[in-house]
């Protein structure tokens, strides 16, 4: 089963667990995103990739600069530990890890969340890659990402437990669109996925394709 294959039944057999109303706030903010286009407006292919300095779940900082001087970074956007396809997601990484590192790669991946929280995400799933720390999402909006929940969206999260407030540091509202760049040395973006929809995400094999893109 592919990712996205998965994580569409999981979005079939949450639906069906979610009252309508708070449904229907979901997806008229799914919608109204979409319609926003920020999406087409973020980093795409052949653009330089913004340079960050982030601390990771350790605490240790990890920057952009030094890991392109030693391979091509896969970088990839996540809104938190609390978001059931975004723990998908990064399993299915996770998973593909070993052949991301025998291409010389880095894989890297940042939420706003704030260091302890996405402490707990690494451990819980032994992730292998570095779980980067953004509080206020200031290197998702360099790569056009960052966006602000709707009012009724935040209220609804506020409700399931999320605890927004305090896992992103003080910023509850803004959270990055999903998605995953191939980088290469020179720091240019070679690949890309963003999609306004959280329940897609970038399919562990195409990311494997475009590091073999890079010879």
């Amino acid at each position: 089963m592919t990712l996205n294959a998965e994580l569409h039944a999981f979005y079939t057999a949450r639906q069906q667990q979610i009252p309508a109303d708070i449904r229907q706030i979901m997806q008229r903010a799914g919608q109204e995103l979409a319609n926003s286009g920020q999406a087409d407006r973020a980093l795409a292919v052949g653009a330089q990739a913004p340079l960050f300095h982030l601390p990771s779940a350790a605490g240790n900082p990890v920057s952009l600069a030094n890991l392109v001087k030693t391979g091509p970074v896969v970088l990839t956007f996540y809104r938190g530990a609390w978001c059931p396809y975004c723990n998908i997601a990064l399993r299915a990484l996770q998973q593909h890890h070993d052949e991301i590192t025998a291409r010389g790669a880095h894989l890297v991946a940042v939420s706003p969340q704030v260091p302890d929280e996405t402490l707990s995400l690494a451990e819980k799933h032994q992730l292998a890659f570095s779980v980067l720390s953004d509080v206020g999402s200031d290197t998702a909006k360099q790569y056009g990402l960052a966006f602000d929940l709707p009012d009724d969206l935040a209220a609804v999260y506020d409700k399931l437990g999320f605890d927004l407030q305090r896992v992103n540091g003080g910023h509850p509202r803004t959270l990055p669109l999903p998605a995953t760049y191939v980088i290469d040395r020179d720091g240019v973006i070679r690949w890309a996925f963003v999609d306004a929809d959280y329940t897609k995400r970038a399919e562990p094999a195409a990311v494997l394709a475009a590091l073999d893109a890079l010879g």
